[in-house]
């Protein structure tokens, strides 16, 4: 074992989870060691509740994700939603739709089936895939949840050599299932612009993970009820001192599931959220910066 351990230090990894909880000197470009990202709007009228909502409240919002699917929205949807992000200046990321629970196969329904979480069979589903992205580019998104690792390794390669803009963004999603350094290392280094680890990943895993990668850290604060349920408001401070910068995923526990139907009256619940997140933040790490701007 120490070897292996020496072997990962050698290479420029952490040797093990780091249960000292090391302060991240790292921030966003504006300086921020925080941003806020809801999850979980579906549309246009959820999105406009919800930044109106924290408007009134005074609350920063940098983030808004829809998760069902470029597929399932109209392009007259999509305008709206990229307009609504533009009018309240928030990165607009939505998820690239064909996926496992959209294809033929029925395997992601069973029980063992669902370990392959929502990563993609075939190649006809990667060029599906990379149509969604091309449709939402063409009504001016510009930031991609991404569901399957070949997905985004082919993605970045047309980001790369110019067949998408530049300034597209690849998020990857926690349903790929990823919790460790170094399968952190490996997504940064094929495209990922943000990382959302596993939903339960524990405070010595984060800062281990934060110690190899440079990208920002998506984490949930709290869950819907198909993921467990569990709310982690208490140890956000933490998160944010050993992990910045960071993207905290509010408003989850809301929901039922991951890809629940978010309703207005839901969306102003996940605005209320927000609020108690940024209260434990103010009173136990009041000297975190939380960003001003979304970009």
């Amino acid at each position: 074992m120490k070897q292996t351990r020496e072997f990962l230090k050698k290479i420029g990894l952490p040797s093990g989870d780091l249960h000292e909880l090391p302060d991240s000197s790292k921030t966003f470009s504006d300086g921020g060691k925080y941003r806020f990202e809801v999850p979980g709007i579906q549309g246009p009228a959820a999105m406009k509740a919800l930044l109106e909502n924290l408007a009134e409240k005074e609350l920063p919002i940098h983030r808004v994700t829809q998760t069902k699917g470029i597929m399932l929205l109209l392009d007259k949807e999509i305008e709206q939603m990229v307009s609504l992000a533009e009018e309240h200046t928030v990165e607009l990321v939505l998820a690239i739709g064909p996926r496992a629970t959209y294809d033929t196969s029925a395997s992601v329904q069973t029980p063992e089936g669902q370990r392959m979480g929502y990563r993609l069979r075939g190649q006809e589903q990667i060029v599906r895939a990379v149509e969604d992205v091309k449709r939402a580019i063409c009504l001016g998104c510009h930031s991609f949840l991404i569901y399957d690792e070949g997905s985004l390794w082919i993605l970045n390669e047309m980001r790369k050599q110019g067949e998408i803009p530049a300034q597209c963004r690849f998020k990857v999603s926690a349903h790929c299932g990823h919790g460790n350094p170094c399968s952190g290392k490996m997504l940064e280094s094929i495209g990922a612009d943000s990382l959302n680890p596993v939903r339960d990943i524990q405070l010595p895993m984060l800062a281990a993970l934060r110690a190899a990668i440079d990208i920002p850290i998506d984490i949930h604060t709290e869950n819907p009820a198909s993921s467990g349920g569990f709310i982690r408001h208490y140890e956000v401070p933490e998160m944010i001192r050993v992990a910045a910068p960071v993207y905290l995923k509010t408003g989850g526990s809301v929901a039922k599931t991951h890809s629940w139907d978010t309703s207005e009256a839901d969306a102003r619940q996940r605005a209320k959220q927000v609020a108690l997140v940024k209260r434990v933040i103010d009173q136990y790490y009041p000297d975190a910066i939380c960003s001003l701007k979304a970009k």
